[in-house]
């Protein structure tokens, strides 16, 4: 069994899969192939490195040829589903099109898992797989810790969720969702593997986490149903709670984006269950349905076009508000700690991280699930 998890936990398993699909690293000093690349890979732990603190992961350019290029663009595209550009579409769209109050309970599910994945990852603190031998194809997040996969989390979490949250509401085959909710999570799986930012241990953990997360949480989803009519309360812990958690996340040897990126997530989680209680508190939504088995109407032109509008309508508006949001709280925040503006060191610092982050997102939350629905409405977008 110890042997075992030493492979699970091993780059060389994550290696010799990227070199089977095609992957692999280019010879040092050789010609350059065609189909070759560049990465920005991570060589383990090393005294500071680009002002991060010590032991930061050292970063240097690699070189590598892509031999099969199905299996790059098809990992490539699966690893953004259990990234931001996903997350700020998908669940938007499933806001303003599909039903608000599924929306609200994958963003409630998705905030918890990424949430206990991230703060794992910041104590346990296992390493990414080594490169070389691994070809790490991102650079941003290199700086973090491995172990769980949040990606194999988040994907998990928001494609079961899903499934679960539509079978006492829309009438379709069982197994073509169960099919398709296995099929996304698995390709994101194998995504972070390809892309040598995990190990295959890493991304089970975190598949088996929100397993674990889902099974113990299920029972107490309906309450999720009503937390728009729970107490007047709510609005204040749904801030200071979350805030709290963000502001004493644990702290890491060097800087890495996982406190920033945590707290967009539980931020957005916060504004979400505002601007809930706050269409609730003023009536600006009706009440949420029974469940009701509803045949899924069919995909027609205007359904579509009528979607695309309201979507881009959507996020118009969520982009002026969280860079007017951003850049005044920040202004707020440099004044205040007397800092010069636009430095980029300075934005890491926890006493302003954190708060012009959750201060963003928590607006972007409440602008999604409160304002773009009534400019909806004043549009005469239904």
């Amino acid at each position: 069994m110890a042997g075992l998890l030493r492979d699970l936990r091993g780059s060389q398993l994550v290696a010799r899969f990227q070199r089977r699909c095609g992957l692999f690293p280019a010879p040092e000093g050789g010609p350059r192939e065609k189909g070759a690349g560049r990465a920005e890979g991570a060589a383990g732990h090393h005294p500071a490195v680009r002002g991060q603190g010590a032991g930061a992961p050292q970063a240097y350019v690699q070189d590598y040829i892509v031999k099969n290029y199905f299996y790059y663009y098809l990992f490539r595209f699966s690893s953004t589903l259990g990234q931001e550009e996903f997350y700020i579409t998908f669940l938007p769209f499933t806001q303003w099109n599909i039903d608000p109050y599924l929306s609200r309970r994958l963003v409630m599910i998705w905030v918890l898992v990424m949430y206990v994945g991230q703060v794992a990852k910041s104590i346990l603190k296992w390493p990414r797989p080594a490169s070389p031998p691994v070809v790490q194809l991102e650079k941003r997040v290199v700086a973090e810790f491995g172990m769980p996969s949040t990606h194999a989390m988040a994907a998990t979490a928001i494609s079961f969720t899903f499934l679960i949250s539509t079978m006492d509401r829309y009438q379709y085959p069982f197994l073509l969702g169960l099919t398709m909710a296995v099929v996304v999570s698995t390709l994101v799986c194998l995504s972070r593997i390809y892309m040598g930012m995990h190990t295959v241990l890493d991304v089970l953990g975190g598949v088996l986490i929100t397993a674990l997360l889902i099974v113990l949480t299920y029972p107490a989803w309906t309450l999720i149903d009503r937390l728009d009519s729970a107490s007047p309360l709510l609005p204040v812990c749904a801030i200071i709670v979350p805030f709290f958690l963000c502001y004493n996340y644990p702290k890491t040897d060097y800087y890495s984006p996982t406190r920033a990126d945590t707290t967009t997530i539980v931020a957005a989680g916060a504004g979400v269950t505002v601007g809930f209680w706050i269409n609730h508190f003023f009536q600006l939504m009706s009440q949420p349905a029974k469940p009701v088995i509803q045949n899924i109407p069919p995909l027609t032109t205007d359904m579509i076009v009528l979607g695309l509008t309201k979507f881009t309508v959507g996020i118009v508006l969520i982009l002026l508000v969280r860079q007017f949001v951003q850049n005044l709280s920040l202004q707020v925040l440099y004044s205040w700690f007397r800092v010069v503006a636009r430095n980029k060191e300075a934005r890491r610092r926890l006493e302003i991280e954190v708060p012009y982050k959750f201060v963003t997102y928590t607006s972007v939350g409440i602008c999604a699930t409160t304002f773009v629905p009534m400019l909806h409405r004043v549009l005469g977008l239904p």
